[in-house]
């Protein structure tokens, strides 16, 4: 019987994966999609969903490693690839007595600790050009927050450190307007990019998530990213701080996937309630791994 049967019900066959990522790599070419790329060891563009994982905030640095290993166990147990996310300085909260973070420096020797560690590849955000070159002492993936995803200067600078580079799409952006985006990054030379869709501005304090946009950005030739968390934040719904419908994170991440992405972005806690940033959309850490099952079995039933 070809392939190996996990505990959870998920089958690891390699012919399946084999012929999964050839059928992609014809499909990519048919698209005039990127070249795939590696971040360390995760591939992006293959076929096989990579997962950035993580809580919202930095908090302390016990927190950070907690965090760190444990989704790095769960993502050793089912065979996933995983990047580890923090922010070192949430520069855009609601309210200006919340929290932000420990700042660049700091943030940024810790998750390159973590990284280095772990064997793992480590993403934050960086908000200024000033920050970028910094940044990438650490880290592998940098990535440009949603309200600054047209700032020139943001792109150039982080394109200039020959780091691999994840942009959040704005909610104020069609989808077919990410390739300006991409022909900067291009023109910059960087050549190894995401776009992660967020959700699109929906009336007052609230997002929606358009399906349609992850295949309409594919086609673009851009590797995509589902952000399941972020999609459902209520922004300034709760007056001084952000709201959100976390329970759906799950549902929108299912979704996507079955829409087809090259991965999936869900930020996780070990206690959302006392989460200093962005608690009401964080999934628990106690139910992350059945969520990431779930996701691995429709990407297994989409390749059948």
């Amino acid at each position: 019987m070809p392939g190996a049967l996990t505990p959870n019900g998920v089958v690891h066959d390699p012919a399946i994966e084999t012929g999964l990522s050839l059928r992609h790599a014809q499909a990519t070419k048919a698209l005039g999609m990127a070249e795939s790329f590696s971040i360390q060891h995760v591939e992006v563009g293959t076929g096989r969903p990579l997962y950035i994982l993580g809580p919202c905030g930095l908090e302390s640095e016990e927190f950070a490693w907690e965090m760190a290993r444990a989704l790095s166990e769960i993502c050793t147990r089912l065979e996933i690839p995983f990047l580890f996310k923090a922010s070192y300085d949430k520069a855009n909260r609601t309210a200006v007595d919340s929290y932000r973070g420990p700042g660049l420096q700091e943030g940024c020797r810790i998750l390159g600790a973590i990284g280095r560690e772990l064997s793992i590849p480590v993403t934050t955000d960086v908000h200024t050009a000033s920050e970028a070159a910094l940044a990438a002492e650490h880290i592998d993936l940098l990535q440009i927050p949603a309200f600054l995803c047209r700032q020139t200067d943001l792109l150039e600078a982080c394109a200039a450190t020959g780091r691999a580079v994840n942009v959040k799409k704005g909610q104020f952006l069609a989808p077919w307007d990410c390739r300006n985006i991409a022909d900067k990054l291009r023109a910059f030379g960087c050549g190894k990019f995401l776009i992660t869709e967020r959700g699109t501005t929906f009336g007052y304090n609230n997002l929606v998530a358009d399906m349609r946009s992850l295949y309409w950005m594919r086609e673009e030739g851009i590797p995509v990213i589902f952000d399941a968390t972020h999609s459902v934040q209520r922004p300034g719904g709760l007056g001084g701080t952000t709201g959100g419908d976390g329970e759906l994170a799950p549902v929108l991440a299912r979704a996507a996937m079955a829409t087809g992405v090259d991965g999936i972005f869900m930020e996780t806690h070990s206690n959302p309630a006392e989460a200093l940033s962005d608690g009401p959309n964080q999934v628990p850490l106690a139910e992350i791994e059945a969520v990431l099952v779930s996701l691995m079995k429709i990407h297994q039933a989409l390749s059948a």
